[in-house]
């Protein structure tokens, strides 16, 4: 009766060492790309285009263009900053109650899934920009654990919102026109490849989402 007793104590030790090991896979491996390439976007309905990575029609597809703005070191940023990069971009501001901290946490997971892989940068623009000098970025960059692979930029508040609403997309009112003293806030999250183009949108306060975008950067690497 013993014996009978000990073999049921190791049969569900067993299983309950095979139902960790299977959780635990499921846990890091459970997330993957939708799609073996990525759709290619230039539009603020955001309906995807499937286009060969070598087809000629990408050679005047939407992509987005240069700028100039200055991340929280100070340094001057623009495309050249992301040339040959893949990059993630958002907007937001510091002094944000609500959604913004929420949006600069998830982004961490997007940075710590590449913290070693310096062609995967991260792009947060301010949408108050005469508020946010580089001098409370820094701040805010050092408070949130920002690292050296993410850029938070301010600059020209006319540019910035140009590039948000005319080439990022980041807002869904569509067919809504809206002007420099509309402000922009949105929670989205747009992953740019190496080209310049738009390759997909994510909700930044949703952890699926998010985690949606870290294995697309990954089919895009493959590209």
């Amino acid at each position: 009766m013993k014996k009978l007793k000990k073999i049921k104590q190791n049969s569900f030790l067993l299983l309950g060492i095979l139902l960790f090991l299977s959780c635990k896979k499921v846990k890091t491996d459970d997330v993957t790309s939708r799609v073996d390439a990525l759709p290619y976007y230039n539009e603020a309905s955001f309906t995807p285009k499937w286009i060969d990575v070598k087809s000629d029609e990408l050679k005047t597809f939407h992509k987005i263009p240069d700028f100039s703005l200055t991340n929280q070191y100070g340094k001057n940023i623009t495309q050249k900053t992301f040339e040959n990069k893949i990059y993630v971009t958002d907007f937001f501001f510091t002094t944000c109650p609500g959604i913004c901290p929420m949006m600069t946490k998830n982004m961490t997971l997007v940075q710590e899934a590449f913290k070693d892989d310096t062609n995967v940068l991260m792009l947060s623009h301010s949408v108050t920009p005469s508020i946010d000098s580089v001098l409370q970025l820094k701040k805010y960059a050092i408070e949130k654990g920002v690292g050296k692979n993410w850029h938070l930029v301010t600059g020209d508040k006319k540019e910035i919102y140009d590039l948000g609403r005319k080439f990022y997309f980041v807002e869904e009112d569509l067919g809504e026109p809206k002007g420099i003293d509309d402000f922009l806030h949105t929670e989205n999250f747009v992953l740019i490849d190496t080209n310049k183009h738009i390759r997909g949108i994510y909700n930044g306060l949703n952890k699926n989402s998010v985690a949606q975008l870290i294995a697309d950067i990954k089919t895009l690497k493959e590209e």
